[in-house]
Formats: structure tokens, sequence, C-alpha cells
């Protein structure tokens, strides 16, 4: 039986659904047939709740994030957001790419309060923003700087900031840490986890990384690919996140043995 509980774990019945997404199907079309990415997606996010996606290369993950994005349509089913069909991209929604996708020219503070100014914000309070939120991400002496003159984990910790300035209702996050090495990896995923319990924001993550979404996760929706399809989703109960060298406790092994063998001998790690 799976035993990790997080210590935000959403109360089913009381806690009221983000997102619900109904058998989502997506087509891509070829010149001479079309290929079924995604087929008959059913999932739910509950307010607050840290959700992640695991899967091996080509189960549609990133697509289906997409979708949620309003980047890309779907060819059938429903999603919606807050009880709300999505029909695109939106402010409630925040996205960081695997990729910093920072602006070059800009510095940190720049980067940060780039769609603060698109919204018209007044330079007061979009300096109290920024000033909150590179605090928040421990990159107050840094904010003159400019992204070239970053490493790989500032410039990632720029983009969460800037997507979370925007005080989005849903973080959605695409391998974010997929280019990192492993020591600041893992230094980011215990900044996220405790961006998430301070802001509260409900987070949608994408990874083929088992242990991270164990690692983070609340929930754990599983892929299989070809076509793409939730295999299973697995409720990670009881926090490790307060014991030392969490992962390499027996019980968090013994959880990852245990999601490995159901994603099947195919799961990339």
């Amino acid at each position: 039986m799976l035993s990790i509980v997080r210590s935000q774990e959403p109360d089913a019945g009381q806690a009221p659904v983000k997102i619900e997404g109904s058998g989502i199907v997506k087509y891509y079309e070829g010149k001479k047939r079309s290929t079924l990415a995604l087929d008959n997606i059913s999932f739910d996010v509950r307010d607050n709740e840290f959700v992640s996606f695991v899967g091996p290369s080509g189960c549609g993950k990133s697509t289906l994030l997409r979708i949620i994005a309003g980047l890309e349509e779907m060819s059938s089913g429903t999603l919606k957001i807050g009880g709300k069909d999505i029909e695109g991209p939106g402010a409630d929604r925040g996205m960081v790419f695997q990729s910093y996708t920072l602006f070059p020219w800009l510095t940190v503070r720049q980067n940060i309060e780039f769609g603060l100014t698109l919204q018209g914000i007044p330079l007061f309070e979009k300096r109290r923003i920024s000033e909150r939120f590179m605090e928040l991400v421990k990159l107050n002496k840094f904010a003159n700087s400019y992204p070239k003159e970053l490493s790989g984990g500032m410039k990632q910790r720029v983009a969460i900031a800037r997507a979370l300035a925007n005080n989005p209702k849903v973080l959605l996050m695409d391998e974010p840490f997929g280019a990192l090495d492993p020591q600041t990896k893992h230094s980011m995923q215990e900044l996220l986890l405790d961006i998430w319990e301070k802001e509260k924001t409900t987070v949608v993550f994408i990874t083929h990384d088992i242990e991270e979404a164990i690692f983070l996760s609340q929930r754990v929706y599983i892929m299989q690919a070809h076509p793409g399809r939730i295999k299973q989703t697995v409720a990670i109960p009881c926090s490790l996140r307060s014991q030392a060298h969490a992962k390499d406790s027996d019980a968090f092994l013994k959880l990852k043995k245990q999601v490995v063998s159901l994603i099947g001998d195919h799961a990339d790690e």
C-alpha cells in the first residue's frame, strides 16, 4: 500500500475541484493519416492540490499540459477550470517550461514584472510584487542581473517568480527541472514545495522522473504511451519531506519501485 501523506492533503469531501477533464481526445493530423496522441483522458485536480503526471516519453504528458494551458485544442472531450470551459490561454494559469524562456535583454526584476507591465500595474505596486517574489525565490541580490549572468537553477527561479507574480490560480509546470544537475534539481524541488505551501497555489506538474513525482505530489497520474492514456492514479497519503534524506528511506524506495512497476518496462527513469 502506498504510504506517503502530504501535510496539505485536500479533503476529498470539502476541497472544490479546480480543474476537471473528461474524455479528452487529441489527434494530430498528418498528410496521409492522423495520429492519436491522447485517448479518453479523464482527471481532476482539487483546489490547492499538487498533482503530477508521470509516464514514458510519447505518452502525451506535455500535450495534455498545453491543452490545460489553452495553447492547444483537444479533438474532443470537456475541460473546465473553476467550472468554466477552457477556451484558450488565460491569466488564471501560469506556465513554467523546461527551457527558461526569459527575456535576455531584461533584468531579473524586469522579467518578473513583465506581465504586470502588460497589465498596466502602477510602478509602486509592480515593485512591491517583484520584491516579494524575488525574496520568495531567494534572488533579492540579483534584481539587476541579466539572464546570461545566472545559473540554470537561478534562471528557473526567475521563471517561477514571473509566473507567480501574475497571481494565477493554477501553476502549470512542464518538466521545469529536467535540464538541471541532480543537486540543483533537488534544491529546486524543495524550494518549489516551500513556495507551494506558502502561496496555496494549485500545481499541475509534468515529469518523466518517478522519484520527482513521488517527492513533490499529493497525487500522481500514471500514463502509458501510444496512445497516451491514464493507466492509474496513485494517492500519496503521508509526508516524507520532514525526514532527513527522504528519498533514500526504505519507504520512499518501496514507493518508487511500486510506481515503476505500474508504469512498466518502458518507463524513462
